[in-house]
């Protein structure tokens, strides 16, 4: 259980007899792996009862802690149910702790060569006479010029009927646009307002919008 009487890494092979598994502990491991040169061999034999494979398993896991590989069992001999077990391993050639560096493939980017000679072409050349064409803008209508923005006589935008149907309730376009209401209930419907509510008749609607008359308001009562 001492310290095995070589100096560091000067033997190239060895052998250890162990009768006790638990005998073959972190320390001896550490001593086998110390005095093996890089890449030396180490045999450790053990004798077990026939059917039991624990002891094997043990020292096997002990070794691979120890930094050992290519750990495995040689040859069995069984002789009176004791099986003698031989289990050979390597220390690695490099040493742990120790590190490298990875090369890393490198890539090349195809190389394109462009020739002066070649003919470019002419980014106009790709334009047709339809993509040459000045855009027309719309046709400002009557509705939208002057300060009072009045409907014209032949108004397609919907501003007349916008108009009349501001006429028919009596309200302004400041109304209509932005209401607002001192009692606060206005926005709520005709079972809120007052008796002198300029909006009775109209559908709830949020103060501060626009109030939105439906397309049938015109319409006839029946």
């Amino acid at each position: 259980g001492g310290k095995l009487p070589f100096d560091d890494a000067s033997v190239g092979a060895v052998l250890s007899v162990i009768k006790k598994v638990e005998s073959f502990g972190d320390k001896l491991v550490a001593e086998i792996s110390r005095v093996l040169k890089a890449g030396g061999i180490v045999l450790v034999q053990s004798f077990t009862p026939s059917a039991d494979q624990k002891p094997n398993n043990y020292i096997e896991r002990q070794l691979l802690m120890g930094g050992f590989v290519e750990v495995q069992a040689s040859a069995t001999n069984s002789q009176d149910s004791v099986q003698s077990v031989t289990i050979k391993a390597k220390k690695p050639s490099w040493i742990m702790g120790s590190s490298f560096p990875l090369k890393k493939a490198v890539k090349a980017l195809p190389k394109i060569e462009i020739d002066d000679d070649d003919e470019l072409i002419d980014e106009d050349s790709l334009l047709t006479e339809e993509d040459l064409k000045k855009p027309q803008l719309p046709v400002v209508g009557d509705c939208e010029v002057g300060a009072t923005k009045k409907a014209c006589k032949n108004c397609s935008c919907g501003r007349a009927e916008a108009e009349q149907k501001v006429e028919k309730l009596g309200l302004t376009a400041e109304q209509i646009d932005n209401p607002v209401s001192a009692c606060g209930s206005c926005g709520l419907g005709d079972a809120f307002r007052c008796s002198t509510c300029p909006y009775r008749g109209l559908a709830p609607f949020k103060l501060g919008e626009k109030v939105t008359l439906s397309d049938n308001f015109l319409s006839a009562d029946i």
